[in-house]
């Protein structure tokens, strides 16, 4: 029989939970420790909608990227996400800042979708690195960026520079754009403002913005694979919601 707790205790194995950020909140949120789980499902959120599909499959527990708890819940209202876990007694187990860094975590998976060689890790523990196949135009570079993540709206700078090696950071990573400048010709990263990109494209270095979820979604549903391998007596699943957020 597999609880909650061994499967939070696997991932904390992959990712563990004590190198997370200070202001993350990554761990188990919602539920009973020793629930047995039956079926999972995986998700980037706890949305509403993703609650739901839970609901639907009979799910025990949802594994999520994002936590739904940050700062702590002022109220819990019928219809909420947290309300819908407790009433329908489903567990919440959410491993953000440990497998952004974990090894075959986000930004493993993101190099290895975008398929990068001779990956290699930034001092800084977060940012991933490595070669393309075949160098390419940053207009090249792009496109390809945006067809591979399936990603709408993708932001890029205008530069010269031939990309050979590229710098992965999912999600918001714009903090690191120096540590990505001094191992790379290019950085792809979720969330970056204007003037970030402004920047970044009067020092020559192309960046490209590339979408929050899609920089994360897939890189994150990788954990699938592991868990089923571990867990085999668990049903897991792939929460079906799509990117909330549009693009025209």
């Amino acid at each position: 029989m597999t609880t909650v707790k061994n499967i939070y205790d696997y991932i904390n194995t992959i990712a563990p939970f004590n190198t997370q950020e200070e202001w993350d909140n990554s761990g188990f949120l919602v539920g009973e420790y020793r629930k047995e789980v039956k079926k999972a499902v995986v998700s980037l959120d706890a949305t509403k909608e993703t609650v739901a599909y839970a609901k639907s499959v009979g799910a025990d527990l949802i594994i999520s990227h994002h936590p739904l708890i940050f700062k702590g819940a002022k109220n819990v209202f019928k219809g909420s996400s947290l309300y819908e876990l407790i009433h329908n007694d489903i567990a919440l187990i959410s491993s953000h800042t440990p497998y952004d860094k974990a090894d075959g975590g986000i930004n493993d998976n993101l190099a290895q979708i975008l398929g990068l060689q001779n990956i290699r890790r930034h001092d800084n523990g977060y940012l991933v690195f490595g070669e393309l196949k075949d160098s390419m135009s940053i207009d090249d570079f792009a496109l390809f960026v945006a067809q591979t993540l399936d990603s709408h709206g993708l932001r890029y700078t205008d530069c010269d520079k031939t990309i050979s090696t590229v710098c992965v950071g999912g999600g918001a990573c714009a903090e690191f754009i120096a540590d990505a400048m001094e191992c790379s010709d290019c950085f792809v990263t979720g969330d970056l403002k204007y003037h970030e990109m402004l920047d970044a494209q009067q020092d020559g270095f192309a960046v490209v913005s590339a979408g929050h979820f899609e920089t994360e979604n897939i890189p994150f549903l990788m954990i699938k694979e592991r868990l089923e391998k571990i867990f085999t007596d668990v049903e897991f699943f792939i929460s079906p919601v799509k990117n909330p957020v549009l693009e025209i």
